[in-house]
Order: structure tokens, then sequence, then C-alpha cells
């Protein structure tokens, strides 16, 4: 068994990206390429944005610290530390309100 703190994830992360040029980090903190099922910490810099990019697979952002902005198909939600959101299928983006860490969870699904 292991054990991960994702706060402590999380504050490292946020750190990097205030820090870093393009004011985002993220660490793996489960999976990768080789397997379904992915676990990233993410952290933005206030402000900053991951533009608009195609669903991996089913996903969802739990918001760990911060709050943040998920938009999709002309629809927006906020999300703040604590909150869950579904990741629509399709093209969206995600917007850091303010220095945010957030955990993105996908299961890559098989597309043709």
């Amino acid at each position: 068994m292991q054990k991960i703190s994702i706060d402590a994830l999380a504050r490292q992360q946020i750190a990097a990206a205030v820090a870093a040029p393009s004011g985002r980090a993220a660490d793996t903190a489960f999976g990768g390429h080789e397997k379904r099922l992915r676990q990233t910490v993410m952290a933005f810099r206030g402000g900053t944005q991951l533009s608009e990019h195609q669903n991996p697979g089913e996903a969802t952002v739990y918001v760990v610290k911060g709050s943040v902005t998920l938009r999709a198909g002309g629809e927006s939600w906020q999300g703040k530390a604590g909150d869950l959101l579904i990741v629509p299928d399709g093209l969206h983006s995600l917007e850091a309100d303010e220095d945010s860490a957030v955990l993105f969870t996908v299961v890559k699904t098989d597309r043709p």
C-alpha cells in the first residue's frame, strides 16, 4: 500500500506554479500514460488557464484549494475547495480564479 497526502502535494504544486513562468505545475499522484486511471494534482497561479482541449475520457476535477472555473460549450461552472466538477464530454477549458490546486481524475477511454 502507498499513502499520498493530496493536501501536501497541492501545497507543493501551488508553490511551484506561482514560481513557474507558465503559472502551472502538476504531479501525477497515481497512474500515468500506461494506466487507464490517472490522478494528477494540477496547480495554477490565479488568472492562469488550461486552454480549450478535448476530454481524454471520463473525468472529474476536485478542487483541493482555491477556486476555478470550468467552461464547455458556452456554459461555465465555478468550483471552490471541496467541490467536485464533472468534466463534460468534448472541448473544455479550466481557469484559476485565484492560486488553486485541483485533483484531476481521468479514466481514459478507447476513442477511434
